[in-house]
């Protein structure tokens, strides 16, 4: 029988509307189903355990839905410094911290392991935080950390020894998901836009995304707290950790006092201070300078040992350059993309258009000028609320 081409045509849009009703199922259901797979076979998860309220409640959220849980944290304090600073990741209260995650693996009653992470975060972290300081840019210790150290190093250190896993978990507001049509794993915010964190995680690799579930991605931080009370988690009203480091960053970088002008763009010397590296773009605060106006750091001259400052305007570019990127929702910039861009963590995200340039650099345009392009930095780029891939600031 011979159907009219309207009735051929019907059957085809009916065909599509299936087919993409079928993706959208698989994108939205992917990770239910494999939760509920992954349930009935008792999966065995490892979860980062700092003590606090968030991984605490991802924790709980996990062992609640059936998983095998077990709680390991990350030493990596090594007594060097004075710090008196608390509530920071590297900091001397971490005894103190491993203690509360302890008390939170009893509470709910799954294993608890500790593995020394130090000599890795010093090379990994601390090191590479010296050496951006001295070379005049600013750096993200928290970004690497993330990738190298929690969600490298320590899972791996379990492994090694003796704990097999097949998830690594933690309580960052993310969530992951898997797109089967372009095969590959997406970072995507955490349903609260204060408490969002992928900024600090786009550097993931995708066999770290295939490998980590995030329980708080779907909640608010009211929401977390709610359930932590509900569920008699002692740590719901600790303070949570603001820093990488629980003192003076002068520490760190263990330089002698070296006195060096503090200059204007045209050259004009305006006062002196103590090392270059005790600045970062933008830096309006501590400058100890008489001006006309307000003064910001608009340049830093390591070779010099020079500071130069400006006015607000001198602060504003359009146009910067992004090495090292971590793809994460495509394969490789290849055209010119439309993208929103965070280069600091608390600010808002930018439209911005970003386009290949040479040797893996991504030349980035915001539409409207951005004030402080920090060269050390992270920018992260955004299509809604996935992660298109992030690097650094040159």
């Amino acid at each position: 029988m011979k159907y009219p081409s309207k009735f051929i045509a019907g059957l085809e849009d009916i065909h599509i509307m299936i087919v993409n009703r079928v993706i959208s199922v698989s994108l939205h259901s992917h990770f239910e189903i494999c939760n509920n797979v992954r349930v009935k076979e008792k999966k065995r998860v490892l979860v980062g355990l700092s003590g606090g309220v968030d991984s605490s409640v991802a924790a709980y959220l996990l062992k609640r839905d059936g998983y095998d849980v077990v709680g390991i944290t990350m030493a990596i304090w090594d007594g060097k410094y004075s710090a008196s600073g608390k509530h920071a990741c590297y900091g001397p209260d971490e005894d103190e911290e491993i203690r509360e995650a302890r008390e939170i693996a009893e509470m709910l009653e799954i294993p608890y392991h500790v593995f020394d992470c130090a000599a890795e975060y010093k090379e990994s972290v601390l090191n590479y935080f010296k050496a951006e300081y001295l070379s005049g840019r600013t750096p993200n210790p928290c970004v690497k950390c993330n990738q190298l150290i929690k969600f490298g190093m320590l899972p791996l250190l379990a492994k090694k020894g003796g704990l097999a896993y097949d998830f690594f978990a933690t309580g960052h507001y993310a969530r992951v998901d898997y797109n089967p049509v372009i095969n590959r794993f997406l970072l995507k915010k955490g349903i609260e836009p204060k408490k969002d964190q992928t900024y600090f995680i786009h550097q993931l690799s995708q066999d770290q995304l295939s490998k980590i579930l995030l329980p708080l991605g779907g909640l608010s931080k009211p929401e977390v707290r709610e359930i932590a009370r509900e569920a008699g988690i002692p740590s719901v009203e600790k303070e949570e950790s603001q820093d990488f480091y629980g003192g003076d960053y002068k520490d760190l970088l263990e330089m002698p006092v070296t006195p060096g002008d503090i200059i204007l763009s045209n050259g004009t010397r305006v006062g002196t201070h103590n090392g270059f590296w005790n600045f970062t773009i933008g830096q309006r605060k501590g400058l100890g300078v008489a001006y006309s106006e307000p003064l910001f750091v608009v340049k830093l001259d390591p070779d010099n040992n020079r500071v130069i400052v400006g006015t607000r305007e001198e602060t504003y570019d359009s146009t910067f350059f992004v090495k090292d990127i971590n793809w994460i929702s495509i394969e490789q910039l290849t055209s010119p993309m439309e993208i929103t861009c965070k280069i600091r963590s608390a600010q808002k995200e930018r439209e911005a258009t970003i386009e290949p340039d040479s040797d893996g650099v991504v030349k980035v345009t915001f539409y409207h000028p951005n004030d402080a392009i920090t060269p050390g930095q992270s920018a992260v780029f955004y299509e809604d609320d996935i992660v298109v891939g992030g690097g650094t600031i040159i």
